[in-house]
């Protein structure tokens, strides 16, 4: 089994910033291409941000130069930073990752983290 568990999320003024973290485990050979979606209430799931396993990375248009995502390999762990937030980035953000585990090659996903931008 794989899991991946999120955390970071909360409250935050807009401007502010938050850094999400994504930390997979369980029986893991590699991870490849992990990424961050997220879900505001009443819409659908949006890609927000991948990162490749070579460390190239693509942004949804309406947050570049405002997040930046990131990895560290040695942790199993992803990150979105998130700057200048704005009241329409409020969503629970999920991680995901294509990961090549013990059983075979999976897409593993988090359970989310709730990230809400309000005054």
């Amino acid at each position: 089994q794989v899991q991946l568990v999120e955390s970071g999320g909360g409250l935050v003024q807009p401007g502010g910033s938050l850094r999400l973290s994504c930390a997979a485990s369980g029986s893991i050979l590699s991870l490849n291409d992990m990424g961050w979606y997220r879900q505001a209430p009443g819409k659908e799931r949006e890609w927000v941000a991948l990162i490749t396993r070579t460390g190239n990375s693509g942004y949804k248009d309406s947050v570049k130069d405002r997040f930046t995502i990131s990895r560290d390999l040695a942790k199993n762990t992803v990150y979105l930073q998130m700057n200048s937030l704005k009241p329409e980035d409020t969503a629970v953000y999920y991680c995901r990752a294509n990961v090549a585990a013990m059983t075979g090659y999976l897409e593993v996903w988090g359970q989310g983290t709730l990230v809400t931008v309000s005054s």
